[in-house]
């Protein structure tokens, strides 16, 4: 009997758990997901700090000021960036001061250069100054205590940033998952290997791996077998040793699949096996001790489809991280005939108009059809008891690029 597609999902993740942690260096930590809180030991600016270029003032010494008869402040010193002023600003004084400097003691306002009319070594104010005009306050950013990211949060650009202001050179991240991939069958040849009859180029074998490192996992081991019992058994025994092994191709019911023997050969406890999912049916999942195993289809389509939805939820919790981030809605752009049974995965393209997202599907659904793939932004999910879904109806799809 088939297990549903979010039955099926819901049994890998079952047996999926978070990897140990490990200190990162921030350099390498784009894409990482935190295994930790964050918090702020310190105000983020430090100090009070110049929202411009300009002269550091106190706001009394220009209470009158008008431009017939400005307050003239002697320039006493400055304050630049990283260099802060000697000592504190006093009464009638006024200290030039950069974007980003410290606001000197005593000083409570900043008079933007554009603003000001220097003569003489004075600066003349033509107007009152109100305090804390283009002042940066200590803390404006982040308050000491405060938590700033929380635990499962993906690293990308900004987090590095905010990271490296906290001054957190080392995060601790889920380790990545360590996968190994293979595929499976005498038909195929490798990029630039000679053509002969029957033979097909195994785009397996780069487009997985492509996929597992998106997923923000590492390809371990990425390797093809012929279809022969004992061949396949060694190759898929080292593969075992990774948090997930992968293998493409081989785990049907023909003479020649030899895939579900050695695995069963390996001590591989099933899980299931047949998905009602179009593509991507023929689906093998189960795990021994820690090592989660995938027995995809060999389709290329399929394939993709089934690490998508099954293989990159498990390398997400591994890692760390949520499985439903890539998970959201949109609304169906064309008409779509299926029959209830089966669950289908219509690859789409997205755009985002007035009313929220569409998805538009792909003129070609075929399973065979590789260039399918091409452009596609999501996978839009029909449900097993659904039957033909008409435009406009809003469908739950799954985010290609996460």
């Amino acid at each position: 009997m088939l297990t549903g597609l979010e039955r099926a999902r819901g049994i890998v993740l079952e047996r999926a758990a978070p990897l140990a942690a490990e200190q990162v260096p921030l350099e390498e930590a784009l894409g990482r997901i935190l295994a930790e809180e964050v918090r702020s030991d310190e105000p983020v600016p430090g100090f009070d700090s110049s929202a411009m270029d300009g002269f550091a003032v106190r706001t009394e010494d220009t209470q009158g000021a008008t431009a017939s008869a400005p307050s003239e402040l002697r320039i006493a010193g400055e304050s630049r960036a990283g260099r802060p002023a000697a000592s504190p600003l006093l009464p009638g004084d006024a200290y030039q001061i950069s974007t980003g400097a410290m606001i000197p003691a005593g000083a409570d306002a900043v008079v933007p250069v554009e603003d000001a009319r220097t003569a003489n070594g004075r600066l003349l104010v033509e107007g009152a100054v109100a305090a804390g005009q283009h002042v940066r306050r200590a803390g404006e950013d982040i308050a000491a205590g405060e938590t700033v990211l929380e635990r499962g949060a993906e690293l990308g650009p900004a987090e590095l940033g905010v990271l490296a202001s906290l001054g957190r050179s080392t995060p601790r991240c889920g380790q990545r998952p360590r996968v190994g991939v293979l595929t499976s069958g005498d038909e195929l040849l490798v990029a630039g290997e000679a053509m002969r009859p029957g033979a097909v180029r195994d785009s397996n074998r780069h487009s997985i791996p492509a996929l597992v490192e998106r997923a923000g996992a590492e390809p371990l081991v990425v390797a093809t077998v012929p279809d022969d019992p004992a061949a396949t058994r060694s190759a898929l025994a080292p593969l075992l040793e990774a948090d997930v092994a992968i293998v493409c191709g081989g785990v049907s019911v023909g003479e020649h699949d030899h895939v579900r023997g050695a695995l069963a050969e390996l001590r591989v406890e099933p899980a299931f096996w047949g998905v009602a999912l179009r593509p991507g049916k023929p689906t093998w999942f189960g795990s021994r001790g820690a090592t989660l195993v995938f027995g995809l289809p060999g389709n290329p389509v399929s394939a993709i489809v089934t690490f998508v939805l099954l293989v990159r939820p498990a390398i997400a919790v591994l890692a760390g991280g949520a499985p439903e981030r890539t998970r959201t809605t949109a609304i169906l752009d064309g008409d779509y005939e299926k029959a209830p049974g089966r669950a289908h995965a219509i690859r789409c393209r997205l755009s985002l108009r007035e009313d929220g997202w569409h998805a538009a599907p792909a003129p070609h659904q075929g399973s065979h059809v590789l260039t399918s793939m091409l452009g596609a932004d999501c996978l839009a999910l029909a449900p097993a008891e659904s039957a033909s879904l008409r435009a406009g109806e809003r469908i739950e799809v799954e985010l290609l690029n996460s």
